[in-house]
């Protein structure tokens, strides 16, 4: 299996996730985002313990690779707390707009989410791949004090 293939083949596994394509009994947050640009539309769902993501989840319609990175970014950011998560947004986003280097550091911090690290030569699908990331980082900027 050469890289490529492994690529498509994670992706479309990922995209097809339904553990994270739900909806929560009790979300702590409910934000819509929507890629007016290819009609992308997630709600994100975060059921909070503090500043702790206890539960996160989303419904909605997009693309395979806007399904898969919001798939990734859910399974990451469980267990987090808020400073954390918007560190691995910032993370990400700086990846895909090739700001921030790929190493073995960001490989650990941000696991198979690097795989879309390729979206960056798509321009037309960047905003696919961090619909659910700006989502998050939203919820986070409207709801907390990151100056603390």
């Amino acid at each position: 299996m050469d890289l490529k293939s492994l690529y498509t083949d994670m992706l479309l596994q990922e995209s097809n996730n339904k553990a994270n394509r739900r909806n929560l009994d009790s979300p702590t947050f409910s934000e819509l985002g929507h890629n007016p640009s290819c009609g992308d539309e997630i709600t994100l769902q975060l059921e909070m313990d503090g500043e702790t993501i206890k539960d996160a989840s989303f419904v909605g319609e997009g693309c395979a690779i806007s399904r898969a990175s919001t798939s990734m970014m859910i399974d990451l950011i469980k267990g987090k707390n808020i400073y954390e998560a918007k560190e691995l947004t910032e993370k990400f986003i700086g990846m895909i707009k090739k700001e921030v280097p790929v190493d073995e550091d960001l490989m650990d911090q941000l696991g198979d989410a690097v795989v879309l690290e390729n979206v960056s030569n798509m321009p037309a699908r960047v905003k696919c791949a961090v619909l659910a990331w700006h989502t998050l980082s939203n919820i986070i900027e409207n709801n907390y004090d990151l100056d603390k």
